[in-house]
């Protein structure tokens, strides 16, 4: 590598410098949007969880074969819905779902079983598609104008039909969650077919459930509703993580932009006195040849 000049030493410093300012103004840009984000998300989750209480309690106490969506067959084919972001330099946020998925893929494939891929969001499409995997459904920017209950009912739509038409007998999820305002984490879930966990303690509250005016009509409404409000909570916690690995991101770019600065105004320094110690050699050098 060729010795740099201290004019060459300062343009990579400046050029450092204006990177920088760059990374704080997107680490401020995401902080507002994180909060925003988290507003929205824990309005989500209540909603969210209070629903899959109640198909839980409902699967465990009316007759599963009532409906297509509550059946349980052997899972020889098998959907995967992958959520990831639109944009990248967040960090390995992306990159943790897309592994999470491979690794679910290969333990499905090794264990004979047919695997099909729904895609949401940019990045998995661009990592999926053109190679050896059998996708459904792809879904690019969708964040911005998208992110709502029509979208989630259309992508809710196909799934329900593939599993009730058996062209699949399982569907799992697979997204990033925040977990608090530093963490995220990948989180895989079976949306299909609902496996209920057994509240033994809570049997004679939920044997008390009437249903009107029918346990088909009521399941009908209710499944649809959970395998949407699902999904739009998967795309809410995504893009709320996203918006926090994207912070954490650019606040580390920042940091370590300033540690290069530190370390290439040393180096200029270093290659300044150099120059002028030179300079002052070449002057008593020349000084004593006139004399």
């Amino acid at each position: 590598m060729a010795k740099l000049s201290p004019r060459d030493i300062k343009r990579k410093i400046q050029g450092i410098k204006n990177t920088q300012r760059i990374t704080k103004a997107m680490k401020a840009v995401s902080a507002a949007k994180l909060n925003k984000a988290k507003a929205k998300l824990n309005a989500t989750r209540p909603y969210s969880e209070r629903l899959y209480d109640l198909i839980n309690d409902l699967a465990m106490f009316v007759d599963r074969d009532i409906h297509p969506l509550l059946k349980i067959r052997d899972e020889n084919k098998v959907d995967i819905v992958v959520v990831t972001a639109d944009r990248g330099l967040a960090g390995a946020f992306n990159s943790y779902v897309i592994k999470t998925t491979l690794s679910k893929v290969k333990e499905l494939q090794d264990a004979g079983k047919e695997v099909n891929l729904i895609l949401i969001g940019r990045k998995a499409v661009q990592f999926f598609k053109n190679k050896d995997f059998n996708i459904i459904e792809e879904y690019e920017d969708i964040y911005r104008d998208h992110m709502n209950l029509s979208f989630t009912s259309q992508v809710g739509g196909i799934i329900s039909e593939r599993y009730e038409n058996e062209k699949t007998d399982a569907v799992y999820l697979i997204n990033n969650e925040l977990i608090t305002t530093a963490t995220y984490e990948t989180k895989v879930r079976k949306l299909f077919p609902i496996e209920p966990e057994l509240d033994y303690s809570r049997i004679s509250e939920i044997s008390r459930y009437n249903i009107e005016p029918s346990s088909e009509e009521v399941l009908e409404q209710l499944l649809k509703r959970y395998i949407n409000f699902q999904l739009y909570r998967a795309l809410v916690e995504s893009s709320t993580a996203e918006h926090a690995a994207r912070m954490i991101a650019m606040d580390n770019a920042t940091r370590n932009a300033g540690e290069a600065i530190k370390r290439w105004t040393i180096i200029f320094n270093k290659a300044r006195q150099e120059a002028i110690t030179t300079e002052l050699i070449d002057i008593i050098n020349a000084s004593n040849a006139i004399e």
